[in-house]
């Protein structure tokens, strides 16, 4: 294998100028870099990425933090990430924080971060006060996906989640339903953080316009999983008189509750419409309808974001210099899917 001390050697220079040479740096003159790019097309010499980045002061690297990659939105945004750094000679160093504080610590405050990546993106993070304090002292460039993990001047990619709300429980009052429950998230579950209170106002906003009163005995917290969404359902068909429809704050939970519609003995949508938030990729397989949000979207938007702020940064400028004005959320549409899970509540 030709080594960069092979160039210097046919081209009579100094290792430290092929690699000046070679990294098109002003302080080499027109022939010296061209004996040295005629040595190294001899030798067939081809520069090490890695070894170029970090002579640059580069790492290559982006940081991408999830609350739990096992998820489908956070595994979606991950795969679309990591697809289009790829594409731009750029690795990803994932960080699933996993509930686990002593992880959460180790990645948001540690201080040598900065040594590890170019950049930050945060995809659905809560942050506490702490954390923005040690990603304030870091000075990396850093996005965000998601309302819910916002930093003050670093772009943000989002959905609009109480008009996604909105939609969905629209959907069921143009149905003809009057009786219609919302499964929210939890407040003490980490990946609710604001996303469960923008989908709930969403659906008391809508209900509201409709001339309908929010039912408070209608609304019941829980988890955003499957089991999440079946305890909920459960609950719910239990308070007296059931909803004719429910509006679950994600596709997972809205899984979960048409299960417990069916152990009820009861059908999905003869007895119980149920609509989600998400378009998951089982949504489809099941006939959930669902209001479906651009998760790959966002991530190649946030990447693309990313890599435009790392090529926009002068030589010295510092982070906060080149961030500023930069904070003013992309917001991405989302859409009405109708499938079998919704239909006009049953005559009596």
């Amino acid at each position: 294998m030709t080594k960069i001390d092979d160039v210097a050697r046919l081209a009579g220079v100094s290792t430290a100028t092929v690699s000046r040479a070679l990294r098109g740096l002003p302080t080499v003159s027109a022939a010296t870099r061209r004996r040295v790019l005629a040595a190294a097309e001899q030798l067939d010499y081809e520069v090490s990425p890695s070894a170029s980045r970090l002579a640059g002061g580069r790492t290559g690297t982006v940081a991408v933090v999830v609350p739990r990659i096992t998820r489908w939105f956070f595994s979606t945004v991950v795969e679309a990430v990591e697809e289009y750094l790829h594409q731009s000679g750029y690795d990803l160093l994932l960080y699933n924080l996993g509930g686990r504080e002593q992880v959460r610590q180790r990645v948001l405050r540690t201080a040598n971060l900065h040594k590890r990546v170019d950049a930050i993106m945060l995809v659905a993070t809560p942050l506490r006060p702490a954390d923005l304090t040690a990603l304030a002292t870091l000075d990396l460039p850093g996005v965000t996906i998601s309302s819910g993990s916002r930093v003050p001047n670093w772009p943000c990619v989002r959905i609009d989640d109480v008009a996604a709300a909105r939609t969905a429980t629209r959907h069921l009052i143009d149905l003809g339903h009057h009786r219609i429950a919302h499964i929210c998230g939890d407040p003490d579950d980490e990946l609710a953080f604001t996303t469960h209170l923008d989908r709930r106002r969403g659906y008391q906003e809508e209900l509201r316009s409709a001339g309908l009163r929010p039912d408070p005995s209608l609304d019941v917290e829980s988890t955003f999983t499957i089991d999440g969404g079946n305890r909920a359902a459960v609950e719910l068909l239990a308070r007296g008189e059931p909803p004719t429809a429910i509006v679950a704050a994600c596709d997972e939970m809205a899984m979960g509750a048409m299960t417990a519609v069916r152990d009820a003995g009861l059908r999905v949508p003869q007895d119980v419409s149920v609509i989600g938030i998400d378009d998951h990729d089982l949504a489809g397989v099941l006939g959930l309808s669902t209001i479906a949000q651009p998760a790959a979207e966002q991530g190649r938007m946030a990447a693309r974001m990313l890599l435009d702020l790392l090529g926009a940064r002068p030589l010295g400028a510092t982070v906060r210099q080149r961030r500023a004005g930069c904070d003013t959320p992309v917001i991405l549409p989302t859409r009405l899917v109708v499938r079998d899970s919704t239909a006009p509540p049953r005559a009596h």
